[in-house]
């Protein structure tokens, strides 16, 4: 992790983000520009809060060590999100691990300073509550459906998200990662972009994957990761 000096930058994602209708100015004094580079772990599990974060700029993953030694992917973030909101009122150790999975940028401020500061701050407060209830929305949803709908319908659904106004989808994440996410083996999921492919519905090189089917993707899509 590298602290970066650029009160410029730091402020430009302040504002970007409108953090600074989140935090008091007392508190926003104590606001810090961190930089992961690809790999490198932000948060680690049983470790204590040390800052509390908000995630402006690349893409990170949230994952739990099972005791098998198998990891769980719990979720990704590629947009403005927050990190340590549980750990951060109840005090407690961090509950998952994160990791950067591309170069990232986070607004830091000292948990300690937070704990002092803001649970006075009504605006902070509402901040953290609905961010709280979406994280254990997007959970749940996603739980559910990793149990009740066949891998195909999301895998699907996953493709489906990641579309753009190309032809093609460029896989960023790994396919370990994948597989962890949407609650499966590698092996599985393997033989299910197969699967897709023996349908005519896509077709795989490497990473890049040609979406020759859209109106079929969708329909096993059933929107479930939307």
């Amino acid at each position: 992790m590298k602290k970066i000096a650029d009160k410029k930058l730091l402020y430009h994602y302040i504002s970007k983000y409108n953090i600074d209708h989140i935090l008091n100015d007392a508190t926003l004094s104590y606001t810090q520009l961190h930089y992961y580079e690809k790999g490198e772990q932000i948060l680690h599990a049983e470790n204590q809060l040390i800052y509390y974060y908000f995630f402006v700029s690349g893409k990170i993953k949230i994952f739990s060590q099972l005791e098998n030694g198998k990891s769980m992917l719990l979720r990704f973030y590629t947009e403005f999100d927050t990190l340590g909101d549980v750990e951060l009122f109840k005090n407690t150790s961090i509950r998952c691990n994160v990791e950067a999975v591309e170069n990232t940028y986070l607004v830091g401020i000292p948990a300690k300073i937070l704990r002092e500061k803001c649970y006075d701050n009504p605006k902070f407060l509402r901040f953290v509550i609905h961010s709280l209830s979406t994280k254990l929305e997007s959970t749940s949803i996603n739980s559910s459906y990793n149990l009740l709908y066949p891998l195909i319908n999301r895998l699907s659904s996953y493709l489906i998200e990641h579309i753009t106004d190309k032809d093609y989808i460029i896989l960023t994440s790994s396919y370990n990662d994948i597989s962890e996410f949407l609650g499966t083996t590698y092996r599985h999921l393997h033989r299910t972009f197969n699967d897709l492919t023996s349908k005519r519905i896509i077709r795989c090189d490497g990473k890049k994957i040609y979406i020759l089917n859209k109106n079929a993707l969708i329909e096993l899509s059933k929107n479930l990761y939307r």
